[in-house]
């Protein structure tokens, strides 16, 4: 049986051998991390360890990094009311973009008359100007409201990179604060909280290596005082979330996040193959659409189309021939849905129900774009095939 080509990163990466290892070393140990014995204290050396790699990652404070159970907890943990107004939230606002994640879009735990959305351009990007009138409009009508926005720093579809440091100086100069979600960004973008000015910033393990299961929120100077946790109970993570600590996860997490530090030069190398796959996908289907093509992108991710070619017929002939990637988010249920994403991008919605999202990572190699193409032809040709005798 040939070998399988994943090219399926944006969903969930492979795990980095060195962090099932140290994963599999902490399970064999016994303490809980908030017991004052040894083995207690021999566990919170795990997690705080950890705890300073994340931190490290994107210039934050280690005290401000909160684990979670992954990007969806960190993110709605963020999108809490008390978050900008602690005394009454009667009139909190949030300002969220159309091309987030579903744990996002949803407003978290805004009511949804409280909740607007941020317009993005036919490139996946954020109309800054439109959001800077929406803002000054909103000030007008409610001139101490307190109020919140949350823009991705890269979409997981179309792998856009946001203006998020320009973002955040607008979002400020009306006295909100910015929650963001990095998810997609961390491990393959440096990130750096301080410069990009960032109140709140939702992180995952399993996107750059790490385990399934495991998060963070990590503050920043704008949210010190964080008093929402989602979760209540015991006084764990400075009491901003709940819970016995996931510690095997967690120093999966750090292990990850220490080598996406290390190996942050690979993504030129993966930027290549991208550009490479996308060379021949093209000479292929000439008639393909590269969607968010013209936008600072992910070096790692190619989200594209063929007209006519439905991307759940793609998905599934690619993987009969062994190549895994997607027809968009992997965040629905199993199921190839319609992208919030590319709508709001003006796409189609003939052609966005063809788009297909493919995405590299660590393990990629050039033979797994030779194999993607290889496999890619042969159902290209058969929808053309298919077309012509239409």
């Amino acid at each position: 049986m040939s070998p399988r080509t994943y090219l399926d990163y944006n969903a969930t990466a492979p795990m980095r051998p060195q962090a099932a290892d140290a994963m599999a070393a902490v399970l064999g140990e016994t303490g809980n991390p908030s017991s004052v014995h040894a083995e207690g204290r021999r566990a919170r050396e795990h997690v705080e360890a950890a705890r300073e790699k994340v931190a490290s990652l994107v210039n934050a404070k280690p005290r401000n990094v909160i684990f979670t159970s992954g990007g969806t907890e960190a993110n709605m943990t963020a999108l809490t009311p008390r978050v900008v107004a602690p005394e009454d939230t009667s009139g909190a606002h949030c300002f969220v973009s159309v091309i987030e994640h579903p744990s996002v879009l949803c407003g978290g735990r805004f009511e949804a008359r409280d909740v607007s959305k941020i317009a993005v351009g036919a490139e996946g990007t954020i109309d800054v100007s439109g959001f800077a009138a929406q803002l000054q409009a909103y000030r007008s009508r409610n001139p101490n409201a307190p109020f919140m926005a949350s823009v991705m720093l890269a979409n997981n579809e179309t792998g856009a990179i946001q203006p998020v440091a320009e973002i955040a100086e607008l979002v400020h100069g009306f006295d909100g604060i910015l929650h963001c979600d990095g998810v997609q960004a961390a491990g393959k973008i440096g990130i750096d909280m301080v410069s990009l000015g960032v109140d709140m910033l939702a992180l995952s393990a399993h996107k750059m290596g790490g385990p399934q299961g495991v998060g963070a929120l990590v503050l920043g100077a704008g949210a010190e005082n964080f008093s929402g946790p989602l979760l209540r109970g015991g006084g764990q993570e400075l009491r901003r979330r709940a819970g016995t600590e996931n510690v095997a996860g967690i120093v999966g997490f750090g292990v990850a996040v220490e080598i996406a530090a290390r190996d942050s030069g690979d993504f030129q190398r993966i930027g290549q193959l991208r550009d490479e796959l996308e060379r021949q996908t093209k000479s292929v289907s000439p008639d393909v659409v590269v969607f968010a093509e013209d936008a600072p992108r992910l070096a790692n991710t190619s989200c594209f189309a063929v007209p006519g070619m439905k991307a759940e017929t793609c998905v599934i002939g690619l993987d009969l021939e062994g190549v895994a990637v997607s027809a968009g988010s992997a965040c629905s249920s199993g199921k190839v849905e319609h992208s919030n994403v590319l709508e709001a991008m003006g796409v189609d919605q003939g052609l966005a129900e063809c788009a297909v999202r493919v995405s590299l990572g660590w393990k990629t190699q050039a033979g797994d774009i030779e194999r993607f193409i290889a496999a890619w032809s042969p159902i290209h040709h058969r929808f053309q095939e298919q077309a012509q005798a239409a």
